[in-house]
């Protein structure tokens, strides 16, 4: 089973936005757990976001992420899209997270992830 700890809902709509995922995860007999984490991302073009922790199924995480952005008419980060490269860097955590970034269901730009301290801040950001 995947989890992540990187995907992130709009500061201030999370507990709204984890309420409408779990019911809809219950509703379509999905197995999947969703909380929000203590961290938090800020970028600048795109505002600040909550970060979320997941455990279940990568297809499920980016469907109820990018459904919860239109249903709610919130910001929400997409991540878990790697660069192929460096095998050695990927295992020690040095490697990026590249994200999208979608506003009320529409795709409107990219993040690039990297670790800090073991937290995750914005290396690069750019609007679609």
């Amino acid at each position: 089973m995947a989890s992540a700890n990187n995907f992130g809902i709009e500061k201030g709509k999370g507990d709204v936005a984890i309420k409408w995922i779990n019911e809809f995860i219950t509703k379509n007999n999905k197995s999947f757990k969703i909380s929000i984490t203590n961290n938090q991302l800020h970028t600048l073009n795109f505002g600040d976001f909550d970060l979320v922790e997941w455990n279940g199924d990568w297809s499920i995480a980016r469907n109820v992420i990018k459904k919860s952005s239109s249903k709610l008419n919130i910001k929400v980060i997409e991540a878990g899209y790697h660069k192929k490269g460096n095998i050695v860097e990927a295992f020690f955590g040095m490697s990026q997270e590249y994200c999208k970034v979608y506003s009320s269901g529409k795709f409107t730009g990219t993040l690039i992830l990297k670790r800090k301290s073991g937290n995750w801040i914005v290396n690069k950001e750019k609007r679609a």
